[in-house]
């Protein structure tokens, strides 16, 4: 099976969790895989939860991507943070708004919410040309000090993050425990579903030469 992979999504970090499993290859054309930015409207639509949010915006950018790209496997992702009352955070774009999500976090619990689709239209099986899956992670933090929280966001900028931190970097440091199914699923990309995925359209990641 020769065949293009494409990450839908500009994210470094998604595609750096990618690398991680997709090693070029005889199988793969070229370069491991690319990346396209599928620019879809993200906006929340009216009475929408952040668990079909983040699961819809998942595939409208897979199926965007591979309208285009109809050989390619085409994998997207979308993921969305939740503050303890149950609202949607954001990236925090500036410093201030970094610190001022941080310190509402201490001592509290913060849900991510993280979609994954894989579009393979020549799929032989009609059931795995779309495939999907919610990842949910509970993140614990500390009961943390103003000037812990200043150092960290000066430390790592996180700003471009949502919730203000960086579970890969020094921001583990931040939390008590992380309840999850993939450790992965935190930085945007759940890689053991994931996995599983590619083998059920009969990409395994295990077998390059196959």
């Amino acid at each position: 099976m020769t065949v293009s992979i494409i990450l839908a999504s500009s994210s470094r970090y998604r595609a750096a969790l990618l690398s991680k499993i997709l090693l070029p290859s005889e199988q793969l054309k070229e370069d491991a895989f690319i990346q396209i930015a599928p620019n879809i409207d993200e906006r929340t639509q009216a009475g929408e939860t952040p668990q079909s949010l983040v699961m819809r915006l998942s595939v409208e950018k897979a199926k965007t991507v591979q309208k285009n790209n109809h050989k390619a496997i085409v994998i997207a992702s979308d993921q969305v943070a939740c503050s303890p009352s149950g609202e949607i955070i954001g990236k925090p774009l500036t410093v201030k708004n970094a610190i001022s999500q941080l310190r509402s976090f201490s001592g509290k619990k913060v849900s991510f919410y993280t979609g994954l689709s894989v579009v393979y239209a020549d799929s032989v099986n009609v059931s795995t040309r779309i495939q999907t899956h919610l990842a949910v992670t509970h993140v614990y933090f500390r009961t943390l000090q103003s000037k812990q929280i200043e150092y960290y966001v000066r430390q790592e900028n996180p700003l471009d993050c949502a919730g203000g931190f960086k579970s890969e970097g020094l921001g583990i440091s931040l939390f008590e425990r992380i309840e999850s199914e993939d450790p992965n699923s935190l930085v945007g990309l759940p890689l053991i579903q994931l996995c599983g995925m590619l083998s059920n359209i009969g990409f395994d990641v295990l077998s390059p030469s196959s």
